[in-house]
């Protein structure tokens, strides 16, 4: 189905070593607080320039996800019901070491647990928002199995944003992704927190470079514009290590510029698609636009 590749990465997706004042300041918060953050554990390319930035995408209940997708770098296994209970305090006391105005807490899967982690997703949201007044809260979620008591717990926390992303086009879900997610399932997971708060704002985004056809690409888009998806991301997929799948295709960034212009015409309200854009990618910019 998919051809093994070694291409040449293109100049415009080579970013330099990450380093600088602020960058070095952001590790030493997050390590003193025994926090993860998405930017280190998926590898993310932008992880110099959002640091550096004083923004970062906390990544909470653990380090190890439940699941296996063939396109993610963040380890895998059974973290047996183990979490931090005090970790709610500490990601607020972080967000106000930095001074941070916007926010994007995302965590790994957590099937061992018995709500899938979101009632304590739901705390760090609270824990955040009080002692954070002023910040706004992108909670980016798994899909806690489409159980709507857990959606229900993230709504009732009142993050700015809720997004879920699908990931890749439906019909490369089954290879890219575990089998415990779902096209359609993810789907439904958006109209959902919709349904349940028709106020919120939703987002979603997913990869390119996997294989699909622009066909696909333009229907995925379609599909989250009937979801009543808010804000869609667009990026290239970069195979993280030699185990994850191949990069099938590296699209050029005006090829990107396109993609963005199909997804607004569609209806989608907001766009962002480029080589190195990512689900938290300058994920507060949309806002003060």
């Amino acid at each position: 189905m998919f051809r093994r590749n070694h291409l040449k990465k293109p100049d415009w997706l080579k970013v330099r070593i990450p380093s600088g004042k602020e960058y070095k300041s952001i590790y030493k918060i997050l390590e003193k607080n025994n926090l993860s953050t998405v930017c280190q554990e998926a590898r993310c390319p932008n992880i110099g320039e959002c640091w550096n930035r004083r923004t970062a995408t906390i990544m909470i209940l653990g380090r190890v996800c439940t699941r296996a997708c063939r396109f993610c770098a963040v380890a895998t296994g059974n973290p047996m019901g183990t979490f931090d209970p005090d970790e709610p305090v500490h990601v607020a006391e972080v967000v106000k070491s930095l001074g941070l105005k916007y926010v994007v807490i995302t965590s790994v899967d957590r099937d061992d647990l018995e709500d899938a982690g979101s009632g304590h997703y739901a705390e760090t949201i609270k824990s955040i928002r009080e002692k954070n007044p002023d910040t706004r809260v992108e909670a980016l979620v798994p899909d806690f199995g489409g159980d709507t008591n857990c959606l229900q717990k993230i709504v009732g926390a009142r993050p700015y944003v809720i997004g879920h992303n699908v990931e890749t086009v439906e019909r490369l879900t089954s290879h890219i992704r575990d089998r415990r997610c779902g096209y359609e399932r993810s789907l439904n997971v958006l109209r959902k927190y919709k349904s349940l708060d028709a106020g919120i704002l939703t987002k979603s985004g997913f990869m390119v470079g996997l294989g699909e056809t622009s066909e696909e690409i333009r229907k995925t888009l379609e599909d989250l514009q009937d979801a009543g998806v808010d804000i869609v991301t667009i990026g290239q997929y970069l195979q993280p290590t030699k185990k994850h799948h191949d990069v099938q295709r590296y699209y050029t960034p005006e090829e990107f510029d396109s993609f963005r212009k199909v997804g607004l015409k569609i209806g989608i309200r907001h766009v962002l698609s480029g080589p190195l854009v990512r689900s938290s990618y300058r994920a507060g910019e949309i806002f003060t636009q």
